[in-house]
């Protein structure tokens, strides 16, 4: 189980990874991140896939793309310099909290 875990978080940071590079790739006129891009999502599906082996499909999914979202979000507002309005920060907080109450059920 802690296995499915490892290839859980691999997947997460590697799909976040991926995200960020796909707004530096600048809709891929830029190769280098667009590189990075299919090299991010192909690594995230694959442990993803491996995650499955020992993790339950509505749990793993939900953390996938729950933490994802989370963590993108945080890299857009250090990152990229983009804006959180309140209504945004109540989004994220409701994502946080459903992730968790499905890690607990």
């Amino acid at each position: 189980m802690i296995t499915g875990y490892l290839f859980l978080l691999v997947a997460i940071l590697s799909e976040t990874a991926a995200a960020a590079m796909l707004k530096v790739s600048d809709g891929f006129k830029r190769w280098q991140p667009g590189v990075l891009v299919v090299i991010g999502y192909a690594l995230a599906f694959y442990m993803m896939s491996l995650t499955l082996t020992s993790i339950p499909l509505s749990l793993s999914y939900a953390t996938w793309s729950g933490a994802g979202t989370v963590l993108t979000t945080i890299i857009g507002v250090l990152w990229f310099q983009e804006k959180l309005n309140r209504r945004a920060m109540l989004g994220i907080l409701c994502l946080v909290a459903g992730v968790v109450l499905i890690n607990l059920s």
